[in-house]
């Protein structure tokens, strides 16, 4: 792991940590732990830019902690993904929804140059694949640019490229095809990996969304978990089996609230989710693989969500996260 000051010029190797932890795809952040010795402020401080040479594992420090108790210090900040998840997608003036139309890297390029100026690199190599695209109302950069790409079966591909000696190096941003490898490989127990499985089946089937107005006047839509994990307008679990709860957007509505009220219930519907430590694989977020776990019988094909990156006591470990039904 290398440390650059604030203009991306290398300073070091990171030498002398406890343990480091790198999460992309959910929280998309960052904590490295000092002995409180090993602190220099000089090599390590606000705005160092810390990464990993040729991966997505890097980001820039914004946040430190002072643990007097275990005489150590964090140093906590966001990935750069995490960085994209900070700026938000507005509609242009006088416009319901922002629309953008291009080869997929000349796209992600304007949109990264409208929020951060020239701080990202978008190569100017063609994927050749055109896109006329609209984004949802006020979504994250990283939601609208993940939306975008996977409605073409794209991911997006983020790592850190190292300058000439001398030179600062830079944060590259592409477009990448997802890689499918389902029918490679199954990944389960016969492995030898380890795996946490959760079959989630006490989620919310019916959420009565509430939309502007007042009291009985109030716009009510509700929607329903079907059989096959659908959302619709016709109620299929009843009685034992209904779980409810209630979605309040006061100022919505009935598009808007239709749209919200889908998304809040998918959040809290059954799911399954398959955490996987796996050595030697080289996976990225948006790549798709399969589990199997003989205990619950549960099988999946998905994508991975989350990459964590884990290093402690000179050991690395990571662990992948693969996305719930």
């Amino acid at each position: 792991m290398i440390v650059a000051n604030e203009k991306g010029c290398e300073l070091g190797v990171l030498k002398n940590y406890k343990e480091v932890e790198f999460s992309v795809g959910a929280e998309n952040d960052f904590v490295i732990t000092l002995k409180s010795q090993a602190v220099n402020k000089e090599f390590l401080w606000y705005e160092s830019q810390v990464f990993i040479p040729g991966t997505e594992f890097g980001g820039i420090v914004k946040d430190i902690i002072s643990l007097t108790k275990s005489k150590t210090v964090k140093f906590m900040g966001d990935t750069w993904r995490g960085m994209l998840s900070k700026k938000i997608i507005s509609p242009p003036s006088g416009q319901d929804y922002l629309t953008v139309s291009g080869e997929l890297n000349e796209v992600i390029r304007k949109m990264l140059k409208e929020h951060f100026g020239d701080w990202f690199v978008v190569p100017e190599e063609s994927t050749e694949v055109t896109v006329k695209y609209q984004f949802n109302r006020y979504v994250t950069l990283l939601d609208g640019l993940t939306s975008l790409l996977e409605s073409v079966n794209y991911k997006l591909s983020i790592k850190y490229i190292q300058g000439a000696p001398g030179e600062a190096g830079y944060v590259e941003v592409s477009a990448a095809p997802i890689n499918n490898y389902s029918e490679e490989e199954e990944y389960s127990q016969d492995c030898n990996i380890k795996m946490t499985v959760r079959d989630y089946r006490r989620g919310i089937n019916h959420l009565i969304c509430l939309g502007e107005g007042e009291l009985k006047d109030r716009i009510r839509v509700d929607l329903y978990i079907q059989k096959d994990g659908s959302i619709g307008k016709t109620q299929y679990y009843k009685g034992l089996e209904e779980r409810t709860d209630v979605y309040d957007y006061s100022s919505a509505d009935v598009a808007e609230l239709e749209e919200g009220g889908e998304k809040r219930l998918k959040e809290l519907a059954d799911y399954k989710e398959f955490d996987m430590n796996i050595e030697k694989a080289n996976l990225e977020l948006g790549d798709i693989v399969s589990g199997r776990d003989h205990i619950t019988g549960l099988y999946v094909v998905k994508p991975v969500i989350q990459k964590i990156l884990k290093i402690s006591t000179g050991k690395e470990r990571i662990d992948y996260k693969l996305k719930g039904d």
